[in-house]
């Protein structure tokens, strides 16, 4: 699922969401600090969310994978 602004973005520049979205969910977090690549990967075994950060055509994206992993959200960090 992406937001609307990110859904926009993507179709805007012809990007394809897939490969950040497959990165994400094989623990590729993209640009983190080390702490929170850790602390997601910590989240990861623990069940708690996760978040990945890629820059997209000029834009900061995020991606956030749920708790209990029922879905994951691309957004940019000013819709958070």
């Amino acid at each position: 699922m992406t937001t609307r602004g990110v859904h926009d973005h993507l179709i805007a520049n012809g990007i394809d969401p897939t490969p950040y979205i497959r990165q994400h969910h094989c623990g590729v977090w993209g640009d983190v600090p080390l702490e929170d690549a850790e602390e997601n990967d910590f989240s990861v075994l623990s069940g708690f969310r996760v978040l990945s950060s890629y820059l997209i055509a000029n834009e900061r994206v995020w991606i956030i994978t749920e708790a209990d992993r029922s879905s994951s959200t691309m957004l940019f960090p000013q819709e958070y």
